[in-house]
């Protein structure tokens, strides 16, 4: 099985006429995922890579029966597509935009709570299930279908991490980059409520890194309410407090929380094994199976 998507998913492409939004609607398509319209405003009639264009996302879910998006809207207008595709409703919208406002986020998500869709990102890979559909700019190459979830604020440690496991012949159900801004849609938590109901998914990993206390509560849930057994990676061990690492959301304030070893920590109490690198990530995986 797989959470999120899977072969029947039906994909409009908000931003298909740009160019990052036809490069990767047309590797898309090449990886087998179901795209069946593009969204962009005073564009409907058109044709990208063989899908239809409609001027708004509802139009392209009326006349395709769409039920998933992939936002590559430039950063200004982005939250704008977001809401579009929130009110159209969608049962899942991928957000890979980078450098959306924090403002701007802050009322996409209280727009977010008032809605059934799970939103991934924004600031992220996308989500792929492998060999059925991918949303979004990951690499399908390095995906091989399996039993492992995996969840990651990192688009780069995700592709470390799947290449290792593939490596070592152990497949994914589904692989979720849920972002690193500091206000993103779908959380470590809910991504590990997913794939805690997915009877076929039988281990988790958790790709996490400094920055806020996700990972710290998401031990907590991992403590009090998962039987899928969950393996750990936090980046960052080295990062001066203070100072910014990357994602937006990746800075340490000092406060005693957020660091790497306070989510190591948290993850080890609630006997989540973490490694030091992917490679050992991958072999605590495998050694779970």
């Amino acid at each position: 099985m797989s959470v999120l998507v899977d072969e029947d998913t039906r994909v409009v492409v908000q931003g298909i006429t740009g160019g990052e939004g036809k490069f990767h609607t047309e590797q898309m398509l090449d990886y087998g995922t179901n795209v069946v319209a593009g969204a962009v405003p005073d564009r409907g009639g058109q044709e990208v890579a063989g899908v239809p264009v409609y001027d708004t996302v509802s139009r392209a879910v009326r006349e395709e029966n769409a039920d998933a998006s992939v936002v590559f809207v430039p950063p200004a207008f982005a939250a704008d597509a977001l809401f579009e595709a929130l009110d159209a409703p969608l049962d899942l919208v991928v957000a890979i935009t980078e450098g959306i406002p924090t403002q701007d986020m802050s009322r996409v998500y209280r727009r977010l709570q008032e809605t059934h869709t799970y939103l991934v990102g924004p600031n992220c890979p996308g989500v792929i299930t492998p060999g059925e559909a991918k949303l979004g700019i990951l690499p399908g190459n390095i995906f091989s279908s399996g039993s492992v979830g995996l969840i990651s604020r990192s688009g780069t440690l995700t592709y470390q991490i799947v290449d290792n496991l593939t490596k070592r012949d152990v497949g994914q159900s589904t692989a979720i980059g849920i972002g690193g801004d500091p206000i993103i849609g779908t959380d470590f938590i809910e991504a590990l409520e997913l794939f805690e109901a997915d009877p076929e998914t039988e281990a988790v990993v958790m790709c996490g890194e400094i920055g806020g206390e996700d990972e710290e509560n998401a031990a907590e849930y991992i403590d009090a309410h998962m039987d899928t057994p969950v393996v750990g990676f936090i980046a960052g061990r080295t990062a001066p407090p203070g100072k910014r690492m990357g994602h937006a959301g990746a800075i340490v304030s000092g406060s005693g929380t957020g660091t790497a070893e306070s989510k190591i920590n948290a993850l080890e109490g609630a006997g989540v094994p973490v490694g030091d690198t992917p490679e050992e990530v991958a072999d605590r995986v495998a050694d779970l199976l």
